[in-house]
């Protein structure tokens, strides 16, 4: 299975523009730039969208191996801050929260880990990645 996207851009890196889609269209024409990127300009950029592919990959990850040790989740909320510094990615963390009958504490923690190392996007980042879980 492959998933494919695409970005076209115009003009020089700092007052240039783009756009970004995704053959879904999920993402269709999706503006870019160097203030969207470095300031607070209106659109997306890659380290943004990394950020919502890791933190989705890792709630779905995260169901799985609970469903894998007998559990279901009632809710898993994830949110992914990437840290980009100097030209380049240093960091993900997820922030996890979720509800999940019957688990103990050490049960849900294992699980968390298990997601954090074995999801696709964890696995294709090479940076630190870290996790706070809470259990509620």
């Amino acid at each position: 299975m492959k998933r494919n996207a695409t970005a076209n851009w115009k003009g020089t890196g700092k007052e240039g523009k783009g756009i970004l889609s995704t053959a879904s269209k999920a993402l269709d024409n999706m503006q870019y730039s160097f203030n969207s990127r470095f300031a607070e300009g209106v659109g997306t950029n890659p380290e943004e969208l990394i950020a919502a592919a890791h933190s989705g990959c890792f709630a779905m990850k995260l169901s799985f191996v609970l469903n894998e040790a007998g559990f279901t989740a009632s809710d898993i909320t994830v949110n992914c801050a990437v840290n980009f510094e100097n030209g380049s990615i240093i960091g993900s963390h997820l922030t996890l929260k979720a509800s999940v009958p019957g688990i103990s504490k050490d049960k849900f923690d294992a699980c968390a880990a298990d997601a954090k190392a074995n999801c696709p996007i964890s696995k294709l980042l090479n940076t630190a990645i870290t996790l706070d879980a809470t259990l509620g």
